[in-house]
């Protein structure tokens, strides 16, 4: 599909850029003339500070958050070149992936919410000596995007999404659709929503957002789990991504680097000065204005869904790594430990940008590097 090869062209251009700048990293440059030997050095000295401690030939298994996808596999295929580390990530969603890690199975997690308590508590038995904690590492707009023939920019807010998701608004030209979208030739086209079959962090955060900037008109209580009645579902943000491009009349959510070839992104009435559209850079406005709420080395966020800031955009997503503060896996500590600190570092970060993500703001990221280097 045109989606698919449009997402593996980004995917492909970020690869490029980060493992471009890894190999210049690590071959240094040798227009001074030195000698073979001295190069040679140079690229073990150069790819130890970027591998670690991490053996070529090792190997990782992790799953979870779908949404993190695109940047996890950009950051694998630049490690794997440099280090010889072979990763598999699943992207099975933030659910799947917070089961598997709490059963032993992964050398680590991603998942699109915190650890709930209970989480935390199950982590224990496989974090010998020590629990699960929440690295935030990828920050990105969850884009609603929509397949409406003839709109091509499309302004709603959150009562109006919250009742298009809860069949409340069945239409495209309703007075609440119209009174947002004066100028708009509006069809008389039924609504499609689409929402996510599978559980999903994404999920989670979009409702944390309507269930706190509109609670008369959700009423649902939220979580990773679907609960509104009605609408279609798919699984992943590939897979809803996918079902609005090919249903006329169709909405769903997403991360911003879904939203190619034919699916437009909504922009959204905050009660700022005009309305704002999902972005990298409007994203990140939002994320900067988050608190760390965990504790000890946890870094759990609160984001501000309610943020009226000029061109902050607040339907945001933070992806969490989820990893044993200490008790890690003796033989699969040293690569993941590597490769969380690569991707956390200036560079894995710059990365996310070029492939509609957003980096995590350097006063958190410096955090993250520093819990990173602690653990055990």
């Amino acid at each position: 599909m045109k989606l698919q090869r449009m997402n593996r062209r980004a995917l492909t251009l970020g690869a490029l850029a980060v493992s471009g700048a890894l190999a210049l990293t690590a071959c240094g440059s040798d227009d001074n003339g030195g000698s073979s030997s001295s190069s040679s050095s140079s690229t073990t000295n150069a790819s130890s500070a970027i591998c670690g401690d991490a053996k070529k030939g090792q190997q990782l298994l992790a799953d979870g958050s779908s949404a993190q996808k695109n940047a996890i596999d950009a950051w694998v295929k630049a490690f794997s070149q440099a280090c010889g580390v072979q990763i598999n990530y699943k992207g099975g969603g933030s659910g799947a992936g917070v089961t598997s890690f709490n059963q032993g199975q992964l050398a680590f997690a991603g998942s699109d919410s915190a650890l709930k308590p209970e989480e935390v508590t199950a982590s224990k038995q496989v974090c010998s000596g020590g629990q699960g904690i929440d690295l935030p590492m990828v920050g990105g707009p969850i884009a609603l995007g929509y397949n409406v023939p003839g709109v091509d920019n499309l302004v709603l807010d959150a009562p109006t999404l919250a009742k298009i998701f809860d069949s409340k608004i069945t239409k495209w030209n309703d007075a609440a659709i119209k009174k947002l979208n004066p100028s708009a030739t509006l069809p008389d086209l039924k609504i499609q929503a689409f929402h996510r079959s599978d559980e999903s962090g994404t999920t989670d955060n979009f409702t944390k957002y309507l269930i706190a900037t509109t609670p008369d008109n959700w009423k649902y209580s939220g979580g990773k789990a679907w609960q509104a009645k009605g609408g279609q579902s798919a699984a992943g943000s590939a897979g809803v991504a996918a079902g609005v491009k090919q249903t006329s009349g169709a909405i769903g959510y997403f991360e911003l680097s879904y939203v190619a070839d034919g699916v437009k992104a909504v922009s959204i009435n905050t009660g700022a000065s005009a309305p704002v559209a999902p972005s990298t850079d409007s994203a990140t406005k939002d994320i900067a204005a988050a608190k760390i709420v965990g504790t000890g080395n946890d870094l759990k966020l609160q984001l501000d869904y309610n943020t009226k800031a000029e061109g902050a955009y607040p339907i945001t997503l933070v992806t969490y790594e989820i990893v044993c503060d200490k008790g890690n896996k003796a033989d699969t500590l040293p690569a993941t430990k590597a490769f969380l600190t690569y991707i956390a570092s200036e560079d894995g970060q710059k990365v996310l940008s070029g492939i509609n993500y957003a980096p995590i703001p350097d006063a958190i990221i410096a955090k993250v590097r520093t819990t990173i280097a602690s653990i055990s």
